[in-house]
């Protein structure tokens, strides 16, 4: 085990009040995090476009080109940081190799997989099994963490669920989880889901050394070089890139600044202040704000039943926000 996640106190602040006023202020950080990844499904499929199009970007172009850019995007950042802080850790060649791990074992399953995923299974059975992220989550803060499942924990992440079970009952009654058609992409989102679960989980313990934006940009870069021999799978026709429609283009910079840099910037932030699993809870908030997106853009009508899962899950990430010990 790394010494690093040996070295996190996770529970250091368990025998004192939560700060509400804290807990609220975090509440909001994820609420905007959890905004901007709910708007991924939809930025996807506009980059697809249309089936009937000659030329369109693969799963492999629509992850990585926009991850490349968010990539150079942040590097002046960490650079600025660098200048006004000179003290700032540098990596060793050991430091290197676990953001290897947390870029490759975590961001490259994660992306790749639930791009890879929706683009051969069902946007209503990724609904449904990224319901999995939380869970996952927690048991892994547990194992390489030692984060202690409280009760208060284990009731908000089942309430949670809960209610985003309620929110996608009617992609549950339409879903598809073992047809032979779907069960390639299903298997590639639940990689996506426990990429995503180990990236958050791994990275807690590296904020011992380093701060959100060293662990955000190293982890990028790694996992930037690492996915190149994968375009040897899919080539990439520049040309597609001409025939962009202006709204692909802003699905495109939509992936590359909020997806890729602000919503983790925002969550790796929160999690430097409070654990893992109080943290992951706030991912029930995404089925949560894609009724209001259905709602504004696609002009969907909302169920009562809808209404009453989106309360259930407000309620759940609420409560873990305001009472749990890690959010003081």
């Amino acid at each position: 085990m790394n010494s690093e996640l040996q070295q996190i106190p996770t529970d250091s602040a368990a025998s004192t009040q939560p700060n509400r006023g804290r807990g609220a202020w975090f509440l909001l950080l994820l609420a905007l995090a959890n905004l901007m990844w709910a708007g991924q499904g939809s930025a996807v499929k506009i980059l697809e476009g249309d089936s009937s199009q000659p030329d369109r970007l693969g799963p492999i172009a629509i992850t990585f080109l926009p991850f490349y850019v968010a990539t150079l995007l942040l590097v002046p950042l960490l650079v600025w940081r660098r200048v006004q802080d000179p003290r700032a850790v540098r990596p060793s060649r050991g430091d290197w190799w676990k953001f290897a791990v947390a870029g490759i074992g975590g961001q490259i399953v994660a992306q790749l997989g639930m791009t890879w995923g929706v683009s051969r299974s069902l946007a209503s059975n990724a609904a449904i099994l990224n319901l999995m992220i939380p869970i996952a989550s927690a048991v892994l803060a547990s194992m390489m963490l030692g984060e202690r499942l409280t009760r208060l924990r284990v009731a908000c992440l089942a309430v949670g669920l809960v209610g985003a079970y309620i929110l996608s009952l009617s992609d549950a009654r339409s879903s598809a989880f073992l047809e032979g058609n779907y069960l390639v992409g299903n298997l590639l989102i639940v990689a996506g889901c426990f990429g995503s679960s180990f990236y958050n989980v791994y990275c807690k313990g590296l904020l011992a050394r380093f701060s959100e934006l060293d662990i955000l940009i190293f982890s990028y870069v790694t996992a930037s070089l690492a996915s190149l021999p994968l375009w040897a799978i899919e080539p990439l026709n520049w040309q597609t890139l001409a025939h962009l429609m202006r709204e692909q283009w802003l699905a495109f910079a939509f992936l590359a600044v909020c997806h890729y840099e602000l919503s983790m910037l925002l969550f790796f932030y929160v999690l430097e202040h409070v654990s893992v699993t109080a943290a992951s809870t706030s991912l029930y908030l995404v089925p949560l704000f894609g009724v209001p997106i259905a709602m504004i853009f696609a002009h969907e009508n909302v169920s009562s039943t809808a209404m009453f899962g989106t309360a259930v899950v407000l309620v759940a990430t609420i409560a873990i926000m305001r009472y749990d010990p890690s959010a003081a």
